[in-house]
């Protein structure tokens, strides 16, 4: 893997160097990964999409009659407004997860992977291909499943502010990329990525605020939602929709872009040093 930036420039016949950011190879590797994702799409925008929306029908046709109301941040709130945006960021972020668990890992497995090792591009611009198309991903899962709601009865999911919408949702689809990048870096087969799927992703996705409110929680059981980072996910992301809150705006907004920092640099540090992925 080259570390060094590009635009080609020769310093010495038959010897070119990379300077500035190589935006021909960065654009090829992006390109290739929605590709790779878009050519299934049944599978990994349409069908995600479907599930989502079925959660949707069950829980508001199970516990949404009668007009029943979640409390959040002192408004009562209609159980499938509240319901509503948690499902589209939770459908989200985890098919960011799953795009980004794959690219590596099936690499490594085909032995393909120094496709991706060789090429002139940098540690940083494989990166950001590889979680650019995770974020493409979700968003395009994001936008199927907000299309059908708008057509469901009952459910009202227009944004109220955009930037809460944009910015939770391009947040909580950056950290679980990485940590699906994280996951293709030190899985050695499709039961290391599927078993961080089921014992971390899914259960902190699950209990992270989606079908209840926190401000309907014992003390202990809230506390422990807080120290969930999908919480802030959730609940910013609804906040966007519905204008209320059960966590500070703010404090969510710049946890979540430490999170991905952190994260971001753990990536960055792991395929610098080849860990797993070179002899």
């Amino acid at each position: 893997m080259n570390d060094q930036p590009s635009n080609w420039v020769r310093t010495a016949p038959g010897v070119p160097v990379i300077r500035n950011v190589n935006w021909g190879g960065l654009k090829t590797l992006y390109v290739k990964e929605v590709r790779r994702f878009f050519k299934v799409q049944l599978q990994t925008v349409w069908a995600p999409a479907v599930t989502t929306m079925l959660f949707l029908i069950i829980f508001t046709v199970a516990l949404g009659r009668d007009g029943r109301t979640v409390p959040l941040g002192g408004a009562q709130i209609r159980f499938a407004d509240f319901l509503a945006p948690g499902l589209i960021v939770m459908g989200m972020i985890q098919n960011a997860f799953a795009n980004s668990s794959f690219s590596l890992l099936v690499g490594k497995i085909q032995g393909t992977i120094v496709d991706y090792l060789m090429p002139p591009l940098s540690v940083g611009e494989l990166i950001t291909g590889l979680i650019g198309a995770s974020v493409t991903r979700a968003f395009l899962v994001g936008l199927a499943v907000w299309a059908a709601m708008l057509l469901w009865p009952g459910v009202h999911v227009m944004p109220q502010h955009i930037w809460a919408v944009f910015w939770f949702g391009l947040m909580g689809s950056m950290m679980l990329g990485f940590l699906g990048l994280v996951t293709s870096i030190w899985a050695e087969k499709f039961d290391h990525a599927a078993a961080v799927t089921n014992f971390v992703v899914a259960p902190l996705s699950l209990l992270s605020g989606t079908f209840y409110s926190i401000d309907s929680l014992s003390p202990t059981f809230a506390a422990v939602s807080h120290a969930n980072p999908f919480f802030f996910v959730i609940s910013g992301f609804r906040y966007g929709f519905v204008g209320e809150a059960d966590s500070p705006i703010l404090f969510g907004a710049l946890l979540l872009l430490g999170i991905n920092v952190a994260l971001g640099l753990l990536c960055f540090a792991l395929l610098r040093t080849g860990w797993k992925l070179k002899p």
